[in-house]
């Protein structure tokens, strides 16, 4: 086995790998970046293709050993890139993508196509393309999407062979940076809703494997008030979409979160052990719990400080550290997570703002939490990401 040290997407990571673990099966069984994609393991088809060291490969014949100190970039890595935002919607617009398999690959190749060539004709960019296959299209939609792209951004684009700035990187214990915050309105007309806002979360994954977000909430409420709320479990969980407490004794905690795929319905059953500071107005959750019927395990911590930011606003700093184990895991991997956590924490901040106040949200407390539903929401919203 060697040790190597990567930085994959901004962030540093380090792992152990046989001689001949390919960097694909690193990334996504190490790491769990499951977007990029495994077709012929050849270096032929191009789904597997990712950014090394800012120049596009094939991470199906690129040994990991080899990559070791390397930059590397997969597909989950450009939610903040423009030039990615413009090719996603561009593919959408154009109908670039039928079942989706050979799409991590094609925009990575569509982005190096974009930054690296001045204003190539149709010709050139089939030719570029020529290293990525596409069993669905026919191509025309996605080459009919870059030709678009390019011509958005002909008079910005940087020249070529600019470096690539690596996106979101960060020291490891740095603060969370800033985000814009994005308010959650409630759509009922005359509505007395208490506005609370919610940021991006900000995702990476620690040295022992555990996925972090941090995100901040906001509310136009005073520290004291919303402090009461806060420490009361199970009225907060009432605006979480398919949790339920189900007992309280002392500081430990047995609820339930019940989540359905489709029809398949998977309720992870826990304990939870709350720790309360008062006078930092901290408090801090951890617990673990498991799916009967999937085998599913999840071990989870959530922490969260409120501040004064204003006489009636209060910012709340949470953070989320979590690892699932078990056939169900796929779905706490990759970018997706921050995307389903970010429609997630809307949905939570917008009942929370109902029921401060006053508002009844008994019917959020019943709504199970539909990955599908999240699913598509996600979808949509990086397909049209402008």
């Amino acid at each position: 086995m060697k040790s190597i040290t990567l930085t994959v997407n901004g962030q540093p990571v380090s792992g152990s790998v046989e001689s001949r673990t390919h960097l694909a099966d690193f990334l996504r069984g190490q790491m769990g970046l499951t977007g990029t994609h495994l077709g012929c393991e050849q270096g032929v088809c191009g789904a597997c293709t990712i950014l090394i060291d800012g120049q596009p490969g094939r991470s199906c014949i690129a040994l990991a050993a080899a990559c070791d100190g390397a930059d590397i970039r997969t597909v989950e890595g450009f939610d903040e890139d423009p030039t990615m935002a413009r090719l996603r919607k561009a593919f959408s617009e154009r109908h670039g993508l039928q079942c989706g398999f050979c799409t991590p690959g094609m925009l990575v190749t569509a982005r190096d196509i974009v930054n690296r060539l001045d204003t190539p004709d149709e010709a050139r960019i089939r030719h570029a393309l020529s290293g990525n296959i596409c069993r669905c299209t026919g191509y025309q939609g996605i080459v009919e999407a870059i030709s678009d792209v390019i011509a958005e951004t002909a008079a910005e684009k940087a020249p070529c062979g600019a470096p690539i700035v690596p996106l979101g990187r960060a020291a490891p214990d740095a603060p969370p940076p800033s985000f814009e915050i994005a308010e959650r309105k409630d759509a009922a007309a005359g509505s007395g809703a208490v506005s609370a806002t919610i940021s991006k979360p900000v995702m990476r994954v620690d040295d022992d494997g555990w996925t972090v977000l941090t995100l901040v909430m906001k509310a136009e409420q005073p520290r004291t008030k919303l402090w009461e709320v806060m420490t009361d479990i199970p009225t907060v969980a009432r605006c979480m979409p398919g949790a339920e407490v189900m007992a309280v004794e002392g500081d430990r905690i047995q609820g339930r979160l019940t989540i359905r795929f489709g029809p398949i319905s998977a309720g992870f059953n826990g304990t939870l052990d709350q720790q309360v500071d008062a006078s930092a107005r901290r408090v801090v959750l951890s617990g673990e719990g498991a799916d009967a019927k999937s085998g599913t395990n999840v071990q989870g911590q959530l922490t969260y400080a409120l501040r004064t930011e204003a006489e009636e606003r209060t910012a709340v700093d949470i953070e989320v550290r979590f690892k699932l184990t078990g056939p169900l895991a796929q779905f706490g991997r990759s970018g997706l997570v921050r995307d389903f956590t970010s429609r997630l924490s809307s949905d939570f901040a917008g009942n929370l703002g109902r029921l401060l106040a006053g508002e009844d949200i008994g019917e959020a407390q019943q709504r199970q939490l539909s990955v599908l539903a999240l699913l598509w929401g996600v979808l949509r919203d990086r397909l049209f990401r402008r």
